[in-house]
């Protein structure tokens, strides 16, 4: 079979993590385009030795890499204004929250993460307890949770207070959500799809994003749906039915990515 026919039911997935490394659609986007331009570009780099979806993101980790080395150096030789203009456009996602996006939100196990970012499983170990420790350190903030589902608005609900942050509210559909919203702004929201009056998260989104600027995870059975590149589309996404870390991975994520957002 083709490479590209080997990778192309992998590319929503690279998709999903390259945004929630990048806290952005564009940048997460244009980073796996790029991915995708070296493959055809030059394809003895993709590893072959590997199953092709550990073979992508591979050669995405080593983009991302080089991205990152090269803002490193932008920020660390540009004073001032350039500097600040640097750390505000693509905060740099600290190794142990690769490590636990990886784990928690892709689904690779240890050996698997740590094939991807060159180390030991040792110190894959290490940098999870490390995000662990982040994530129980992290200021909280107050959340939105925009869900017609009873039983999964309750677990979200629950998980969300055990990390530490308010839950101002739970609604069920678009009107409730930006009324919500309107009288207490979150900090962060949580939103299913479809809600119960056929109304749309996405359009309930919509709304409120015109009145403030909150990070949004949306939580969908689709997901692909949302993954094309085709459009704007979600930086934050979580398949249902989900896992509890990878509820706590995205939404640790989305608060660094939107430091903003935290409560003071």
């Amino acid at each position: 079979m083709p490479l590209g026919q080997q990778i192309a039911p992998y590319l929503p997935l690279l998709r999903r993590y390259a945004r929630a490394l990048t806290g952005d659609q564009t940048s997460g986007d244009r980073l796996v385009r790029a991915t995708l331009e070296a493959i055809i570009a030059a394809p003895e780099i993709f590893p072959h030795d590997v199953d092709p979806r550990l073979g992508l993101y591979t050669v995405f980790h080593r983009l991302w890499q080089q991205h990152t080395a090269s803002l490193s150096a932008a920020n660390h030789d540009e004073e001032g204004k350039a500097g600040i203009a640097y750390s505000r456009l693509a905060p740099i996602t600290p190794k142990s929250r690769q490590a636990l996006l990886l784990t928690a939100m892709e689904g690779f196990s240890p050996k698997d993460s740590a094939y991807l970012m060159d180390v030991s499983e040792d110190q894959i170990d290490v940098w999870l307890q490390e995000a662990i420790s982040e994530i129980d350190r992290q200021i909280h903030s107050k959340v939105l949770i925009v869900e017609d589902e009873p039983i999964i608005a309750f677990d979200i609900e629950s998980l969300v207070r055990d990390l530490g942050h308010d839950v101002i509210g739970i609604a069920t559909t678009r009107d409730e959500a930006v009324s919500m919203a309107k009288s207490n702004p979150p900090g962060l929201i949580l939103s299913d799809i479809q809600l119960a009056d056929d109304s749309s998260g996405i359009d309930a989104v919509q709304d409120i994003l015109k009145e403030i600027d909150v990070p949004v995870i949306f939580i969908t059975a689709f997901p692909e749906r949302l993954l094309t590149g085709e459009r704007p589309e979600p930086t934050f996404l979580i398949t249902k039915p989900f896992q509890v870390d990878t509820i706590k991975a995205t939404i640790a994520q989305a608060l660094f990515c939107n430091p903003l957002s935290l409560a003071a």
